[in-house]
């Protein structure tokens, strides 16, 4: 028996579907280094119960009547540091990262790139890629490490857009690779090749990953002991006995107690100990950006030296680097397994 296509109704609307999609999400950004849009973009994350977890009667009034009154004028003036004729330097460096991406997949997947806060949102670019017939999508957030507060949350965007929607898509999310060999390779490649092209030989590569308030770690957040990993895995896997590495978090805020040891203090501990010669790294970070940029390039480097330090230098993220985009299109094609 022979089985005839479908015949639509002549007023059927189109509809695309049968296809792949890949959103990387990375954390966000203002879209302007001036004090609205920071004031904005401060507002969206700070009010993020998995980022804040003071419960929100108490945490509120201090966030709307003293921070978003005080800080985004602070920030802005970093941004501005920072900013480039494409715009912010995370958004751009991802947008940059999807567009490899979808060259190294080629047809077989539709790439796009979201911000968890900020623009293009989650929920826009999820819904654009159902307009295009995406059926299946892999949600890469572009973390390394697993944290509540950055893999987590993303999740949450997620299942709210899905939560609203009468077609649903099918979605996996990359899970954290902290551990892969083809990350930590990647980064040994990308930052071996970097210091070999210094003018000067640190004494010390310090490995500066985001901080978290010590309580996600006493709550169970597997944060701190993912950062680790990759800092004593890179360090074995690089094998430079010459190079002492210390692992330190960077960026606290508040006056709660924060993963330690902390890297502005590393800095000038170094520089009035008597080390000369630092490289900082930031391998938690995947791409550039404001605290890659200007806390440790930036402030630190001036930490460092006032400190007694001599020379500085403030090695790349894996940005669009080869052996970085290597490495996503290595985890990116495992995760898509069965789908292409």
């Amino acid at each position: 028996m022979t089985h005839r296509p479908q015949q639509l109704p002549a007023d059927h609307p189109p509809v695309k579907s049968g296809r792949v999609g890949v959103l990387v999400v990375n954390l966000g950004t203002p879209e302007a280094p001036e004090t609205g849009p920071v004031r904005r973009y401060l507002a969206e994350f700070l009010s993020d119960r998995r980022v804040i977890e003071i419960p929100s009667l108490i945490w509120q009034p201090i966030l709307r009547g003293i921070i978003l009154n005080t800080r985004p004028q602070k920030s802005a003036a970093a941004y501005r540091e920072v900013w480039t004729d494409k715009g912010s330097p995370l958004a751009a460096i991802t947008a940059e990262q999807a567009e490899a991406l979808q060259a190294r997949l080629a047809g077989s997947v539709q790439v796009e790139w979201a911000m968890r806060y900020g623009e293009p949102s989650i929920p826009r670019q999820l819904e654009k890629l159902m307009d295009e017939g995406c059926e299946r999508i892999l949600l890469a957030p572009l973390y390394p490490q697993y944290c509540g507060a950055t893999t987590a949350t993303v999740v949450d965007k997620a299942a709210d857009w899905l939560r609203e929607r009468r077609w649903q898509a099918s979605l996996r999310t990359l899970p954290p690779y902290h551990d892969d060999q083809a990350y930590i390779d990647a980064l040994a490649s990308d930052l071996g090749r970097q210091l070999d092209a210094l003018d000067f030989t640190p004494e010390v590569l310090l490995l500066s990953f985001h901080g978290m308030p010590q309580r996600t770690l006493d709550l169970g957040d597997p944060y701190h002991c993912h950062c680790r990993k990759t800092a004593r895995l890179l360090e074995e896997r690089m094998a430079r006995p010459d190079l002492r590495m210390v692992t330190t978090f960077q960026s606290r805020f508040g006056r709660a107690k924060w993963l330690e040891p902390a890297t502005d203090d590393t800095l000038m501990a170094e520089g009035a100990k008597g080390t000369k010669r630092l490289a900082v790294a930031a391998p938690g970070f995947s791409a550039d950006c404001l605290e890659t940029l200007e806390e440790l390039a930036m402030q630190g480097k001036e930490q460092f030296v006032e400190a007694g330090g001599e020379q500085f230098a403030a090695l790349s993220c894996l940005n669009t680097s080869d052996p970085g985009m290597a490495m996503l299109e290595t985890i990116i094609r495992r995760e898509l397994g069965g789908w292409i």
